[in-house]
């Protein structure tokens, strides 16, 4: 199983949607590739492309085509070697752990509503870390670097230097984002 600690003090993760994306992020100084859009087809060769460039895979069970939302699909990515996995789901994070499968559970703050609800399944699904939507809400990553124990990444609409800055300012662990050119940032 990954550590958490060294897993962390990566400050970039990639975040890949695209054919084009994954290519480049295999090239860059990025050590955690977020694969966005798997499927049953193509995760395995993903996730051996992934390591032989000596980085962590992770796949986004809610998007991965293809494979079950279920304790059948987390063991299949287990075989085909993923490192971890992202969810909004509580219950796949729970399952997640049965197969020594990192556990990034995504958090979309809206409203106070949504940070409740937020709040919550973190106690009820303890996952490893935790990835606040979008990145850019700074004061709400404070908030919850303040009241959480599990490492936090910031993602979503981070588009700038000052950008990535700002989220690990205010208490952000790693920032997940898109945008190819802050991949080989040195922070």
């Amino acid at each position: 199983m990954v550590n958490v600690d060294d897993l962390i003090k990566k400050r970039i993760a990639a975040a890949i949607r695209t054919e084009k994306d994954f290519s480049t992020a295999l090239r860059s100084g990025v050590e955690v590739v977020f694969l966005l859009h798997s499927n049953i087809m193509t995760v395995h060769q993903s996730v051996k492309e992934v390591h032989s460039s000596g980085k962590y895979a992770f796949v986004h069970v809610d998007f991965a085509e293809g494979i079950g939302k279920d304790r059948a699909g987390l063991e299949f990515l287990a075989k085909q070697g993923v490192d971890g996995i992202l969810t909004t789901r509580t219950n796949i994070v729970r399952m997640a752990k049965e197969f020594d499968l990192v556990t990034v559970q995504r958090f979309f703050l809206v409203d106070s509503h949504s940070l409740n609800t937020s709040v919550e399944s973190l106690r009820i699904a303890k996952p490893d870390i935790i990835e606040l939507m979008p990145g850019i809400v700074t004061k709400k990553i404070r908030e919850f670097a303040q009241i959480s124990e599990v490492p936090i990444i910031a993602g979503g609409l981070i588009e700038t230097e000052e950008e990535v800055r700002e989220a690990l300012d205010a208490g952000a662990d790693v920032v997940s984002t898109g945008e190819v050119r802050l991949w080989s940032l040195s922070i």
